[in-house]
């Protein structure tokens, strides 16, 4: 039984992918994001949204220059080990200089 519970494991793993949605507002004058925040979600976040205010991490709208969401491997392996009942995600917010 527990021969099979790690086979399947592995294959999850194996067959998961790491996630990324990026949005695009202006020019990037750095590759460092101004704030890198792991947001929870529960149940693989059915109905649950959590939001940043990017104008207010920058200073300004226009001084927006990218906002990112991804599921890294650390948030993969998370979720899989709490069979989905935890799952983050990364959020990111990089600004113009």
């Amino acid at each position: 039984m527990v021969k099979k519970l790690c086979i399947i494991a592995a294959m999850s793993l194996a067959l998961a992918a790491c996630s990324t949605q990026t949005f695009n507002m202006g020019r990037i004058n750095s590759t460092a994001p101004k704030t890198d925040n792991m947001q929870s979600f529960f149940v693989s976040g059915i109905g649950q949204e959590q939001t940043i205010n990017a104008a207010e991490v920058c200073g300004g709208a226009t001084k927006v220059a990218k906002v990112q969401v991804q599921q890294t491997f650390l948030n993969i392996v998370l979720t899989t080990v709490t069979g989905g009942i935890y799952s983050p995600r990364q959020a990111r917010v990089f600004c113009t200089r």
